[in-house]
C-alpha cells in the first residue's frame, strides 16, 4: 500500500509569533519534504522534537510578521508497528484512563454505567462506544467550538471528528478502557482534512476506533498521538499574533480499501 499526502497552510503572523506544527507523518517516509516561506522568502527548516509515539513537532521559532506558508509533502509505503509511548507502556496505559483537557471521563461516569454497564468483554465494549456515539451524534462541519469538550459535544449530539473522537474516549475511559486521541491523514475522508480517530486498549493490543466511519481505518497515517486534541493539534501558537487564513490537505492511496467498522484493526 502506497499513501501520498500533502498540507499546505497560509498564514499571517501578525505579531512575532513561537510556533509548532504537527502535520508530519509518524514513522518512516519513503520521501518527505517541508517547506516553510515567509513573504515568499524561505525560512530556515523548523527544528524538529520528539512528539512521542513516533509523532515529530517542528517548531518554527521567533517567526516575523508577514504572509507564512507552510508546506509538507510526503510517500509511504507499507505499514510499520505501533510506535512504542514515551515512558513505559504500562505508565502509558495508566494516563489513557485519566479524565483529560477534553475527555473528562470523570463527568460521564453515570451515562457510561448506564449504558455500557452491563458489557464484561473489553472488545465488544469498544465497539458498543463505537455504534453508540455514531448512532448519538450529526456529523455537522462548522457545529462545534475548539473549545468544546466531550460533554459539551453529547449535549449539543452534534459535532465533527475531533468531537467524535473525544466522546469515544471519554466514555471508554469512564469504564476503565485505555484510550486516546490519534490525529491521521485518512485517505477516502470526504472533504478532505486533518482527521481524529481512536486508539483502545484491548487488554492485548490498541485497536484503531472511528465513530465517523467517513474513510477507511487501513489506510490512514499517525501524524500524532494524545490524550486529546489539546496533544495533537496540527498547528499552536505558543506567543505571538497569527491567522490562518486557508488550509488543504491531500490525502490518497494506491488502493482505497473497503471498511468494515466491525473488524478489529491496529493503525500502523
Amino acid at each position: 500500500m502506497r499513501r501520498d499526502v500533502r498540507a499546505r497552510l497560509e498564514l499571517t503572523v501578525t505579531e512575532p509569533a513561537l510556533l509548532s506544527l504537527q502535520i508530519a507523518v509518524a514513522g518512516p517516509t519513503t520521501a518527505e519534504e517541508l517547506v516553510v516561506t515567509l513573504d515568499g522568502s524561505p525560512l530556515p527548516t523548523p527544528r524538529e522534537i520528539d512528539g512521542g509515539y513516533g509523532g515529530r513537532v517542528h517548531m518554527i521559532e521567533e517567526c516575523a510578521p508577514g504572509a507564512l506558508v507552510v508546506e509538507y509533502a510526503a510517500s509511504v509505503e507499507g505499514t510499520y508497528p505501533v510506535p512504542a509511548p514515551p515512558g513505559s507502556e504500562e505508565h502509558d496505559r495508566i494516563v489513557q484512563m485519566r479524565p483529560s483537557r477534553y475527555c473528562p471521563s470523570d463527568k460521564l461516569l453515570s451515562t457510561a454505567a448506564h449504558e455500557f454497564g452491563d458489557i464484561e468483554d473489553t472488545g465488544k465494549l469498544i465497539d458498543a462506544v463505537r455504534d453508540w456515539v455514531n448512532g448519538r451524534l450529526l456529523y455537522i462541519a462548522g457545529s462545534s467550538k475548539p473549545t468544546d469538550d466531550a460533554v459539551d459535544t453529547l449535549l449539543l449530539g452534534e459535532g465533527v471528528c475531533r468531537d467524535y473522537a473525544h466522546l469515544v474516549v471519554s466514555l471508554l475511559r469512564a469504564r476503565d478502557v485505555p484510550a486516546r486521541l490519534v490525529a491521521v491523514y485518512a485517505p477516502g475522508l470526504s472533504p478532505m482534512d486533518f482527521h481524529a480517530v481512536v486508539e483502545a486498549w484491548t487488554g492485548s493490543e490498541w485497536r484503531v476506533v472511528d465513530a465517523t466511519g467517513l474513510a477507511p481505518r487501513r489506510s490512514m497515517l499517525r501524524i500524532s498521538t494524545g490524550r486529546d486534541a489539546s496533544d495533537t493539534a496540527f498547528l499552536t501558537t505558543h506567543h505571538g499574533g497569527v491567522d490562518l487564513n486557508s488550509m488543504m490537505i491531500t490525502a490518497v492511496v494506491d488502493e482505497l480499501p473497503a471498511e468494515d467498522p466491525a473488524e478489529a484493526l491496529s493503525l500502523g
